[in-house]
């Protein structure tokens, strides 16, 4: 039979497409970080990298103990998790892969597994917003430990089931061991701090004056002035505590996946100073590549005084747990 050019063509061009289509890999995350956040970035990541990319998104701890419970037979390739304690709790279980120094090298030590097992993508620094109109900037505390004081009863806000609260009673222990921050944690509770359920809501208690100063994390202040610019809240930062901690949303590499080249070339791509800057823009985090600027109306990250933590060390989050309903605070 012969063949006309024009079906040859059309006969090349289908297999080319069949070709093309078999290699379009999946990989699949388990996202701690949520779907609004980074779904956008996400889509992106689809196209420009050609990946079919499969997400369960969910709470970080939760998603953290179902990868622990699946092990190998997990169908997950990548962890994003909300915090190093998770990535850190995976770490010493042997769940990660080491990611490739090229990777681990475009961040700085301090937000990295120091054995390679994880990578930060974006930084979330731990505040105390204040109102404005209710507490002088010549008052604010210069430590956590400060909180306690009489000046401060019922006016502090936290939000003790939160999950950056856990991991900031995490450092606090590491930084300072448990009977201190068993007390820390007392001290709190019988100085009438109030109890609210996340960051924003925090935030949104300040504003209204129900509270006069809140532990929480520096970007959900932004988010919030985004559509209330004249929200009279305002960031303070305490020096070397876990009250100005540093801490990372970031990705380990799980030892189920058969594709780690594609899981890498997606680490790669979150790395990039689009997807970096994306994360400055849209979620007011701190980008963690060099160069890349960070969030309008925030203190620059190298002008910040966090503690020195490795954060691998914030994996014990059931230490932590039992030490609050210790405290009385869960």
């Amino acid at each position: 039979m012969k063949v006309t050019a024009g079906a040859m063509a059309f006969m090349l061009s289908w297999g080319t497409g069949l070709s093309v289509n078999a290699q379009t890999k999946t990989i699949t995350i388990y996202s701690g970080r949520g779907q609004k956040l980074i779904e956008p970035l996400l889509a992106q990541a689809k196209k420009d990298l050609n990946l079919d990319i499969q997400v369960r998104y969910g709470d970080t701890a939760e998603l953290a103990i179902a990868l622990l419970e699946e092990g190998k037979n997990s169908r997950a390739d990548l962890f994003f998790a909300q915090d190093a304690g998770a990535l850190g709790t995976l770490e010493t279980q042997k769940r990660t892969l080491p990611i490739s120094s090229n990777l681990l090298n475009k961040v700085d030590s301090r937000f990295r597994s120091p054995q390679g097992q994880w990578i930060g993508i974006s930084g979330r620094a731990r505040v105390i917003n204040y109102n404005t109109k209710l507490v002088n900037k010549n008052q604010l505390p210069t430590s956590i430990s400060q909180l306690t004081q009489p000046q401060w009863r019922g006016k502090v806000a936290w939000a003790p089931t939160n999950g950056s609260f856990h991991s900031f009673v995490t450092a606090m222990r590491v930084l300072e061991g448990n009977p201190k921050t068993l007390q820390w944690l007392r001290a709190m509770k019988a100085n009438g701090v109030k109890d609210y359920r996340n960051n924003t809501t925090i935030v949104e208690a300040l504003g209204r004056g129900e509270v006069q100063l809140g532990l929480v994390n520096h970007y959900y202040l932004p988010n919030l002035k985004k559509t209330n610019p004249s929200l009279p809240v305002a960031a303070h930062y305490t020096n070397k505590d876990s009250g100005s901690m540093i801490n990372i949303a970031g990705v380990a590499i799980m030892n189920s996946t058969k594709q780690k080249p594609e899981v890498e070339k997606f680490i790669g791509y979150l790395l990039k100073p689009s997807s970096q800057t994306y994360f400055a823009k849209e979620t007011n985090e701190y980008p963690l590549v060099k160069g890349i600027p960070g969030p309008a109306n925030q203190l620059p990250l190298n002008k910040l005084n966090p503690p020195n933590v490795n954060l691998t060390n914030l994996n014990d989050l059931p230490g932590t747990l039992e030490l609050l309903q210790q405290a009385g605070v869960l």
